[in-house]
């Protein structure tokens, strides 16, 4: 460990940053209470199930440090979470901690196991349950807050997963993009799939107890798939981590990245969480300490207009889809989508707000955006960014559906379908893109990021 610190000390030297400034980290999880007469949301009929198995929760990482502030990121084991949910949550952690606004980061897992939080599809709010959502983030980041470790440091490592999860967006033989699983053998992907794995490891001296504070991880692939049916569930991704938790005595955060175009294929879900556990147990071990000579975040509104559409068109495409590759399902998913047409036909063209963010630790950026976000837009960030360790966090602060790019609206398929679960206007994920880079760029203005060959070397752990 400390030939691989004084490596990454003399990585910020020669990049032109000063040391390290000491860390104090917390973590703690809170609890959702819920029970078997709160809808689930996730699906396209409301749907109520028994039992759960693992558990949902908010679980909240603080980092305090001299000079930059106090910030939290903050995982919950619901589908969605909104604004009006965030800004509540965040003003009560602004007064009990210290933490303001633009420093806290709140991410849905997206895991379709939760009661529901939103109207979408055929699901209505859980007004109960999104008061406990609300309450638990607050208790979480307290938690976290009120349990600082002193001389901190930060450590990182960007594995890859390449087999929990795919492109599910597939082209078939009819022209058609296929909602799910599909027994054409001819049905191939129609935009890429992102393997990339980062951990996010805080560790204390080893001197003062279990030196583990928190882990966090960030994956991009659809939170789908429990290990019992009909139950509520954290799904594999929180499953995963509630495991390494028991293992290692420490909460563990996933985080949902940009995944709005890929699913887990229908591997057993079994083998979805053994892979996960073994690939951030390989992150934690090989995690390299990275320099953090300043913590920043920039939070910014970001304005849309809801797309306007003609009904006759709108209904046509899903009686279309479901006549060709569903027909039994045909009559409740038509009527579904023409209520949600009915609801959201007052609201063509009208602007709405929501916000963008970055969190930079160090020379590793975390953005947040408020969307289901395709895969190819999440990799555009990366791409695009000047931070060579940049990644995603969709579902952000806030939920304003499915943003694919122009091009899968040019082939459509569900996600494109105008519905609640998908109304911004076409070019508005492209949209999102061009802000948050621009908020990396002015990060990087005043932050120069290490040199790109040093700063992946370390961060894979080499």
């Amino acid at each position: 460990m400390r030939l691989e610190r004084l490596a990454a000390l003399g990585e910020c030297r020669r990049a032109g940053c000063r040391p390290s400034a000491p860390l104090r980290v917390g973590a703690a999880k809170v609890n959702f209470a819920c029970d078997d007469k709160m809808q689930v949301g996730g699906h396209i009929v409301a749907q109520y199930v028994q039992g759960q198995e693992g558990e949902l929760r908010a679980v909240a990482t603080v980092i305090e440090q001299p000079g930059s502030g106090k910030f939290a990121i903050v995982a919950c084991d619901v589908l969605f979470v909104t604004a009006e949910m965030v800004d509540r949550a965040a003003v009560q952690i602004e007064k009990s901690c210290g933490i303001p606004s633009a420093h806290l980061l709140v991410n849905a897992t997206h895991t379709h196991g939760a009661p529901s939080t939103v109207r979408i599809h055929d699901s209505r709010a859980e007004p109960e349950f999104v008061e406990n959502v609300v309450t638990s983030i607050v208790r979480a980041a307290e938690e976290a807050n009120a349990h600082l470790a002193d001389d901190c440091r930060f450590l990182f490592h960007l594995g890859q997963e390449p087999n929990v999860g795919s492109n599910s967006r597939l082209l078939m033989s009819d022209g058609m993009i296929s909602w799910g699983n599909t027994n054409d053998p001819t049905a191939r992907p129609t935009g890429p799939f992102d393997p990339e794995l980062p951990v996010w490891v805080f560790r204390r001296p080893a001197d003062r107890g279990n030196p583990l504070v928190s882990v966090i991880y960030n994956h991009s692939t659809h939170t789908v798939g429990s290990l019992r049916p009909n139950v509520r569930s954290p799904s594999f991704y929180g499953l995963a981590a509630q495991a390494l938790e028991e293992k290692w005595g420490v909460p563990v955060c996933f985080l949902e990245g940009a995944s709005g175009s890929s699913h887990n294929g229908g591997r057993p879900v079994a083998d979805l969480i053994a892979d996960l556990e073994r690939d951030v147990t390989a992150g934690v071990d090989q995690a390299v300490e990275r320099p953090v000579p300043r913590i920043v975040a920039i939070k910014r509104p970001f304005r849309f207009r809801v797309r306007t559409f003609d009904e006759a068109t709108e209904d046509r495409k899903v009686l279309d889809y479901m006549q060709a590759h569903a027909p039994g399902a045909l009559d409740v998913v038509a009527r579904v989508f023409r209520e949600a047409r009915q609801f959201l036909k007052p609201e063509q063209g009208k602007e709405r707000e929501t916000t963008n963010q970055v969190i930079l630790i160090g020379d590793v950026a975390l953005v947040g955006v408020s969307a289901e976000f395709f895969t190819s837009l999440g990799m555009e960030i990366k791409r695009r960014s000047p931070y060579p360790h940049t990644y995603v966090a969709e579902l952000a602060n806030d939920w304003i559906g499915y943003l694919p790019d122009r091009e899968a609206h040019r082939l459509g398929g569900y996600q494109t379908w105008m519905g609640t679960h998908s109304f911004a206007e076409i070019g508005t994920g492209e949209r999102v893109v061009d802000q948050v880079v621009g908020m990396l760029e002015e990060l990087a203005a005043q932050y120069p990021p290490s040199k790109p060959a040093e700063a992946k070397a370390a961060g894979k752990g080499q």
